[in-house]
Order: C-alpha cells, then sequence, then structure tokens
C-alpha cells in the first residue's frame, strides 16, 4: 500500500510523541522517586528526633547513675505516633535491647532479637541511616533510621536510641500508583496530541495534495487551476512559484496552439493556391496563353512559403537560443538604400515620397550585416503595407556618442494606443479584421525587437491614428562578436537599463 506524507508525517510525529512520553516518564518516575525516598527518611528521621526529645524529658532515675526511659508514660505515645506516620518507632536500651515498641507499618519484625552493637554506636552517634533488614530485625526491606537519646546530665548523657522504620515495600506500591496516574494522563495527553498532529498534518500536506492535483490537471493539458495560496511560509512560497510556473506554462500552451493554428492556417493558402493553378495547367483547364499569369502567381506563392519557413526558422533558433552575432563593420546607411531598392516596385505602386535621406551619408556600425538588414527590411516591408497611397515613409539615421539611432515613420492609420504595447508580441496583428497585412504571422517585429535586444539595443514604437506610425531603435557603438550560443534571447519583454534607452 503506498503511504501518502500524511500517513508518514503522522506516523513518525506519533512516534515521536510516544518516545517522548516514555522518556518523560522514565524521568519523572526516577526524579519522584528519588525524592520520595529523601523525603522519607528526612521524616522519619524528624519524627525519630521529636520521639528521642519526648523520651528524653521522660527519663527516670532507676539507680544512683542508672537512667531509663519511663516506659508508662511513653508506651501510649509511640504507639500514637507510630500509628500516625505509619511506621514501626521502638526504644532500645544502649546494650541493644527493646524496651518499647510500636509497630505501625505491619509488625514484620522480630521483636526479641538485640540491636546489633555496630547498629547501636552508630545510632547513639546519629549517624544511622540504613535500606534493608537491620541485621535480621526485619525479614524485609526497611527504610531504617536510628537517633540517640540524651539527658542533659553531666554535659549530655547518651542512655539509648530511638529507631524509626518503614516498609520498603509501599515505595514499590507509591511507584505504581504514580506510573498508573501518569500513564492515564499520559493517554489522555497523546489523545489530545494525536488529534492536534493529525489536524496539522491534514493542513500542512493539504497544498501539497492540491498541488498534485493541479500537476494531474497539467498533464491532461488543463492549465487553468490555480492552487490557493494560504500562507507565507515555504509552502505559501511554493504555492507562489507553482502558480507562477502555472501561468508560464498556460502562456506557453497558449503561444504554441496560436503557433500551430498560425502556421496551419499561412501555410494552407499557398500551397491551396498552388495546388489549385498547377492542377487546372496539367488538365488544361487554364488555357495556354493564361498560365504564364497564373504560374506567375504560383511563383509568388512560393516565394511567400519561402519567406514562411524563414521566419519559422528564425523563431526556431531564437526559441532554442542559437541566434547569434558576428559582427562586422559596415555602412547601415548603405543597407537602408539597398533595401528601400528591393521595394521599389511596391514603392512606385502606392506612389509612396521617401523623405529624410536626400543629404544621408555613410554611417559605419559595428553588428551583424545579416541580422541588422533583416530588421531594416521587415520594418520597412511594414511601413510600404501600412502607408496609405501617395503616402510618405521618412527615414532617419542619426549618430550619438555610444549609439546609432534609425527611425523609420510613415503616414497611414497608424496603431490605437491599445495595440501599440502589443506589437512586439508573437503573433501579434492589428486589427485582425481589416488589417492590410494579409500575409504576415505576426512575428516580424517579434524577431525584429530580439535581434536588436541581442545587439543590447531597443527599439520603440509611437503613432497617432490616421496620421502617422513610426518605429526608433538604436544600437550601440560597441557590439562584442558572439561565438557561444546567446542566453535569454526570447525574453524580449525586460527592458534596458534607463540609461541606454533611446
Amino acid at each position: 500500500m503506498r503511504k501518502t506524507l500524511f500517513k508518514k508525517y503522522l506516523s513518525i510525529t506519533s512516534l515521536i510523541i510516544i518516545i517522548s512520553f516514555l522518556i518523560l516518564s522514565l524521568v519523572m518516575l526516577i526524579f519522584v522517586s528519588g525524592y520520595w525516598k529523601t523525603e522519607k527518611r528526612n521524616l522519619l528521621r524528624k519524627n525519630a528526633e521529636n520521639v528521642a526529645r519526648i523520651a528524653s524529658a521522660s527519663v527516670i532515675t532507676v539507680n544512683k547513675g542508672k537512667y531509663v526511659v519511663d516506659a508508662t508514660r511513653m508506651q501510649a505515645f509511640i504507639m500514637a505516633f507510630s500509628d500516625n506516620i505509619d511506621a514501626d518507632i521502638f526504644i532500645t536500651q544502649p546494650d541493644g535491647e527493646t524496651i518499647l515498641a510500636a509497630y505501625g507499618s505491619g509488625g514484620n519484625v522480630d521483636g526479641t532479637k538485640r540491636i546489633d552493637a555496630g547498629i547501636m554506636k552508630k545510632a547513639m552517634n546519629g549517624s544511622y541511616i540504613e535500606q534493608g533488614t537491620m541485621d535480621g530485625v526485619y525479614k524485609s526491606q526497611y527504610y531504617i533510621v536510628g537517633v540517640p537519646i540524651t539527658v542533659d546530665i553531666k554535659g549530655g548523657t547518651v542512655i539509648g536510641a530511638v529507631f524509626a522504620a518503614y516498609d520498603a515495600r509501599s515505595f514499590t506500591s507509591f511507584r505504581l500508583d504514580i506510573l498508573k496516574t501518569f500513564l492515564l494522563a499520559a493517554i489522555a495527553a497523546f489523545m489530545v496530541s494525536f488529534c492536534a498532529v493529525w489536524l496539522f498534518s491534514y493542513k500542512l500536506v493539504q497544498p501539497l495534495r492540491n498541488m498534485a492535483s493541479a500537476a494531474r490537471s497539467f498533464g491532461t493539458g488543463n492549465f487553468s487551476v490555480r492552487v490557493p495560496v494560504t500562507s507565507h511560509d515555504e509552502i505559501g512560497q511554493l504555492a507562489v512559484a507553482f502558480n507562477n510556473m502555472a501561468d508560464s506554462l498556460a502562456s506557453v500552451e497558449n503561444v504554441r496552439r496560436s503557433f500551430i493554428a498560425n502556421v496551419s492556417h499561412e501555410l494552407k493558402t499557398p500551397m491551396t493556391t498552388i495546388a489549385g493553378f498547377i492542377d487546372g495547367i496539367l488538365d488544361g483547364t487554364i488555357p495556354p496563353e493564361k498560365q504564364k499569369h497564373y504560374l506567375g502567381i504560383v511563383s509568388q506563392e512560393v516565394k511567400r512559403l519561402s519567406r514562411l519557413v524563414k521566419t519559422m526558422l528564425d523563431l526556431s533558433r531564437i526559441d532554442n537560443g542559437e541566434l547569434r552575432l558576428h559582427t562586422s563593420r559596415f555602412d547601415i546607411t548603405n543597407t537602408v538604400l539597398i533595401t528601400l531598392l528591393s521595394f521599389e516596385k511596391r514603392i512606385e505602386e502606392k506612389k509612396i515620397g521617401i523623405r529624410g535621406l536626400e543629404d544621408s551619408e555613410s554611417l559605419f556600425i559595428n553588428g551583424d550585416p545579416d541580422m541588422l538588414h533583416q530588421v531594416v527590411y521587415n520594418l520597412i516591408d511594414n511601413a510600404i503595407k501600412f502607408t496609405n497611397v501617395s503616402g510618405y515613409i521618412e527615414i532617419k539615421i542619426r549618430n550619438e556618442s555610444d549609439r546609432t539611432i534609425i527611425s523609420i515613420k510613415n503616414s497611414g492609420p497608424g496603431i490605437s494606443p491599445e495595440e501599440l504595447p502589443l506589437i512586439f508580441d508573437r503573433f501579434y496583428k492589428t486589427d485582425k479584421s481589416r488589417s492590410q497585412d494579409k500575409n504576415g504571422m505576426g512575428l516580424g517585429l517579434y524577431i525584429v525587437k530580439t535581434i536588436i535586444r541581442l545587439h543590447g539595443g531597443n527599439i520603440k514604437a509611437s503613432s497617432i491614428q490616421n496620421e502617422y506610425c513610426e518605429f526608433e531603435f538604436w544600437i550601440p557603438k560597441d557590439v562584442a562578436d558572439q561565438s557561444a550560443e546567446t542566453d535569454n534571447l526570447v525574453n524580449t519583454d525586460s527592458e534596458p537599463a534607463k540609461k541606454n534607452e533611446g
């Protein structure tokens, strides 16, 4: 059976609680036992000393120089005292003979046995304390304390000893009672702790369960699921990171679907056109005198397919981080002029006026000539598409201390303020319902921005609707040649440092 994180955490925590209770019970038992023994011995000594003090006051003279305890007065007292403290109390003479005794602990004692002389010596010196049988006086283990009986004669005379004894078996019973009480308390505490740990464990792993469920949804292609963030700890941070990942995956999936849809659409149209005209020529539907015209259309569609394939290859290179610069020094003005010449026919057809290059001079920059040619080509191509008939395209090239700035401005419908921030996104096409860019994929400006960012520059767009649209980009003077793969090419949304903005 698969063991979940919840069960693992609950089992481990419960085991820790049980072990903690066992260690605590052992420590408490040792501490309480030691405390009980100390207190019991102190109590025995204190009571024995009280009895010895009273016995000292009850001493009578039997013969000259011989003193004994008044048994008549003391017997009733020590019996009451013994019952009160649940202990044996007996009074002995210096030779170890017991003269008075009261057995409150059960009487498991041989009252006729004379106390050993060594024990008497220690007791009369006030230093006797033992856990044992008192040299056979008791048949089992007892806690025993012995103190001297002293009379205030001739500076103090010891006339006997008082012994107080407590059955050690009561200690075993005491420990069992303590252990039972602790176990009952421990069981109650464990049940409460277990419920608390169960609730805590459930709440702790619930976000992880949510993430697992969301991950399974991602596996089915559903990227709309998000994990609720209920805390600011590591779990909460993980949930935030998980949701950010989900947003990225959703964005990537949308791009992928958009890419497939766009590519499918863009490839289908020219392929259908080419197939239809070729079939018409082959089966004779198209007469010979019109074949040249339709072959020209086929040629245009083939070129269009070639451009689409090149665009997709460029996009693939960007995504794979394979787009690299091979810089050299070249004339950017000449690049602009050559590019304009390639659009001469289209410019003439729309009667577009070209401005800004009348007094242009050669301007050499460092960069990748092929890539920057693609940038200029795409921007001029875009300008021609959207310039109104008899409109204008204004191109300016200027040099500053640390950068070269190129702007391409065209008259026409312009771009709405709502669409302006989106024009550099992948597959974005302005106002698809009336766009003059019927053949584009919405990748040209994205690739342009990527190439410029790769050079360390930036591009921006400005527009006033029904008046103009202007693209301005800059390239730094120092552009390093890249012999290794360039990282972070796809992240074209981050702005460069303000000091480098054109």
